[in-house]
């Protein structure tokens, strides 16, 4: 199944699913990848709009995502907190912007939904897009090194690609030097399992 079926097949409910997750974990993590960032800022792979709460002040934010319908949820989300944002139906491996066009991009768990194949056409757009001193940061799942953790990760592995058709196992970075990108920084933002890559360009 397409991701755009998929997401337009979950949207309704997508939210509910990742409940448990976004309060969690995932809130306090989002605050963190957008701060120190401002001007032109993309939101890529922004879903339902959960990063918005989080946007800076006085930037300007477009959010892009290839499902029409989890798009229609992030509208909604941005009428009722009232924030500016563009939101665009975009495929973030062939986006219409114009070369350095934006200081800073941010991909909240986007790698984990694209396919091997799509990660170094997706890190060479962003290097495109994203202006010389820019930063790109993506956040995405690593399969912990803990056995017991990795074993119930394996375990939630089909689900969470047949719901999300997502994976834990993106291993992003071994693409970066290839889209004309370095990592400037590497770290975990929750346990061994959450982590965070800073890119720039080389």
């Amino acid at each position: 199944m397409s991701k755009k079926k998929v997401y337009g097949r979950i949207a309704r409910v997508y939210d509910v699913l990742d409940l448990p997750f976004e309060y969690g974990r995932y809130r306090p993590i989002r605050q963190q990848m957008f701060s120190g960032l401002e001007g032109r800022i993309l939101d890529a792979g922004v879903g339902t709009g959960r990063n918005m709460p989080f946007y800076p002040e006085g930037a300007e934010i477009t959010g892009i995502d290839l499902s029409k319908a989890m798009l229609g949820r992030a509208v909604k989300r941005r009428e009722r907190l009232q924030k500016r944002v563009d939101l665009l139906e975009m495929d973030v491996l062939r986006t219409s912007f114009p070369d350095h066009h934006f200081d800073a991009a941010i991909a909240t768990f986007l790698f984990c939904v694209l396919e091997p194949g799509d990660q170094l056409p997706a890190l060479k757009e962003l290097c495109r897009i994203i202006r010389p001193g820019g930063e790109i940061r993506i956040l995405e799942y690593a399969y912990s090194q803990d056995p017991i953790k990795r074993f119930i990760m394996h375990l939630w592995a089909p689900w969470v690609r047949w719901v999300y058709g997502a994976a834990f196992d993106r291993d992003t970075e071994r693409y970066v030097p290839g889209a004309g990108l370095c990592v400037a920084e590497f770290r975990f933002l929750f346990q061994d399992i959450i982590k965070l890559l800073i890119l720039r360009h080389r």
